[in-house]
């Protein structure tokens, strides 16, 4: 038996699962000299932490006995901070600890109360479960911690993050005060440390995380349209063939957004995020691991912590917020010793921020832009000429040589390889078109090499950008519409993934505006304006505007393109006279209903006018009555009666 160190039960539960050699921190933990002290371990992603705390539970519960006495009360809990989780917790416990007779039970948000209580009563080995059902349980003396040897917590760090510190505190306070306590944790913040040195004694540091994170994972920066990201995502998972992959998403409405896309496209594609029951979320985990689904969709915290065996591919959809989320996700993939791909989808305008991402994570990516249609059905011509069906040589049933004989004696060679590759096509989405980007142009940052502003450049760059042969266009949103500007500019850029300084002038007249596009950047706005969506406001091509017409706005410097040119043209004093005269009409009418309202003579109306005309609260020049304002020391007024009288 190669796992000597190990209890017996668990090392042959190790050989029965396939195990020839340990993971760096399964050796590690085993290696401690003291089996019973607290340990603070972290460890990356996909290294066998559930396994390694295992084996150092079992000195503690079980010494060199191969078996646990009769169940009672718990002698080992484990936290995690999911469903998911704790359900993944419990199922690799089950068959480490299959030889010993342990009895584990959950305790997880979302199940049934009832039998949880009912199995606690009946007494068990070890529990799993989150924090917040855990914490139910003992209030309700459910669940007695008082003969617990040892408590671990798994994925520490989130838990924190997702303010589980009281309810961990709680719980750590309930325990036996002669207990181990195991911290596994991917990272170890200031946070961590300070829970470590108030619930731990003199507790070893274990860290095997290497300095080059995810070797295991291969990294791309795919570069897209902003309004482009489902395409993007639909190109990438047609691309790469993967037989399960996972797409990120920052929130629950656009984990419905981008399931809903991606089954419209013909994938088969399940929903993992907070707002789903717990029977829900384990019917579409189930359906990922035993095929029935390709793509899962979820949220961060929703798939924290999930192993997937055949999870080849993970797909950053929106940008984690942090280089930590980043590496969670990551490692969905890349796990005990797989390879695996992420692809991280960037937005043209969010370079920088990517950038910044990744060096904070210290992975290298290859930058890229999103497959091409082109590339991808050479990818499926690749996969079709390698099919095993193609390859292998199969026996030829007798009622199949008979069709076989029809058809080749029906229909030609080609006509037939015709139909297999029309067959084949028909099982796989569509890829999408995908607007070609450059992958030099990059917003600036503001911080030139030398540390110091960038504004003087880019006002270089913005007077150097010639209008001289550049393009006119125009859109059915005039003065009368509230055009400025301040909006039109930034929906330009956004529509058609340019920058300020490629917009020249813009006249707003009152029922249209026109706009000037740089002569380099006209072919790629036509090709954007014709993907626009009907809810969008429709652009076309026009005439360049006259001097005369509408008033002149010449993108803004430092904030628009080109120069400032407001010769004659602007918001004039009339366009703001016009816009105050129509805000005090609507103030007007206002306080005319108020009016009317403050006549029907209630006495908080009265008390309102009497507050108005003693002038409280404002200065001493705008006081509506000509009355000297009371001093401090006078008498208070009286009631709404005599107000009424004095008014009269």
């Amino acid at each position: 038996m190669p796992f000597t160190q190990i209890n017996s039960s668990l090392a042959q539960a190790l050989e029965n699962k396939g195990y020839k050699s340990l993971t760096p921190v399964q050796q590690a933990v085993l290696e401690q000299q003291d089996p019973h002290q607290d340990l603070l371990v972290s460890a990356q992603t996909g290294s066998g932490k559930t396994v390694a705390y295992g084996i150092a539970m079992a000195p503690t519960l079980l010494g060199d006995k191969p078996n646990f006495n009769a169940p009672n009360s718990p002698q080992a809990l484990i936290i995690a901070p999911t469903r998911e989780l704790a359900l993944q917790v419990h199922q690799e416990l089950t068959w480490l600890y299959a030889n010993t007779n342990a009895k584990i039970i959950t305790c997880i948000g979302g199940m049934n109360v009832r039998k949880e209580s009912f199995a606690l009563e009946r007494g068990c080995h070890i529990v799993v479960g989150t924090p917040g059902r855990l914490c139910d349980h003992v209030r309700r003396r459910h669940l007695d911690l008082s003969d617990l040897k040892v408590m671990v917590l798994d994925e520490a760090d989130e838990m924190l993050d997702l303010g589980f510190r009281d309810e961990l505190e709680e719980l750590l306070s309930a325990c036996a005060n002669e207990h181990r306590t195991l911290l596994f944790s991917a990272t170890i913040d200031k946070a961590i440390e300070s829970l470590a040195k108030r619930y731990q004694n003199n507790a070893i540091r274990i860290n095997t995380v290497s300095t080059a994170q995810h070797i295991d994972i291969e990294y791309h920066a795919v570069v897209t349209h902003p309004k482009e990201v489902d395409n993007a995502v639909v190109n990438l998972l047609r691309y790469i063939d993967s037989p399960t992959a996972m797409v990120f998403c920052a929130t629950r409405e656009l984990v419905r957004h981008m399931q809903s896309a991606l089954i419209e496209r013909g994938f088969s594609c399940a929903a993992l995020s907070g707002d789903l029951g717990q029977e829900e979320r384990t019917q579409a985990i189930k359906s990922l691991r035993t095929g029935q689904v390709r793509v899962c969709v979820a949220t961060d915290v929703a798939a924290r912590g999930l192993d997937l065996p055949t999870l080849d591919l993970v797909i950053h959809a929106s940008l984690p917020t942090n280089h930590a989320t980043l590496l969670h996700r990551s490692g969905r993939t890349g796990r005990a010793g797989r390879k695996g791909v992420c692809a991280l989808i960037i937005p043209s305008s969010q370079r920088g921020r990517a950038e910044q991402l990744l060096r904070k994570a210290k992975v290298a990516a290859t930058w890229e832009i999103a497959p091409s249609i082109t590339a991808i059905r050479e990818k499926d011509n690749e996969r079709l000429l390698n099919n095993p069906s193609l390859l292998g040589s199969k026996e030829i049933l007798t009622e199949d040589q008979i069709l076989i004989d029809q058809l080749t004696s029906q229909f030609s060679t080609t006509d037939l390889a015709n139909a297999v590759i029309s067959l084949y096509r028909s099982t796989i989405p569509n890829p999408e078109e995908i607007t070609p980007i450059s992958l030099e142009s990059r917003r600036s940052s503001g911080f030139d090499r030398d540390n110091s502003r960038g504004r003087g450049r880019d006002r270089e760059e913005r007077s150097s950008h010639s209008f001289d042969s550049g393009s006119w266009y125009e859109m059915p949103v005039g003065r009368s519409d509230n055009a400025d500007p301040k909006w039109l500019i930034p929906m330009l850029c956004k529509i058609a993934n340019i920058q300020k300084k490629d917009i020249g002038s813009i006249r707003i007249s009152d029922k249209a505006t026109k706009f000037e596009i740089a002569a380099d950047k006209v072919a790629e706005f036509n090709q954007s304006i014709n993907k626009m969506r009907d809810d969008e406001p429709k652009i076309s091509p026009s005439t360049p505007a006259a001097p005369s017409e509408g008033r002149r706005e010449g993108g803004y410097k430092g904030r628009g393109g080109g120069d400032r040119r407001r010769d004659g043209g602007g918001r004039g004093r009339g366009d703001r006279d016009r816009g105050e005269r129509r805000e005090f009409g609507e103030r007007k009418e206002r306080s005319g209903d108020f009016g009317e309202r403050r006549e029907r003579g209630n006495d908080s109306g009265e008390r309102r006018d009497r507050s108005r005309s003693s002038g409280r609260g404002r200065p001493e020049g705008e006081r509506s009555s000509g009355r000297k304002r009371p001093s401090s020391g006078a008498p208070p007024r009286g009631n709404a009666g005599s107000s009424r009288k004095r008014r009269k």
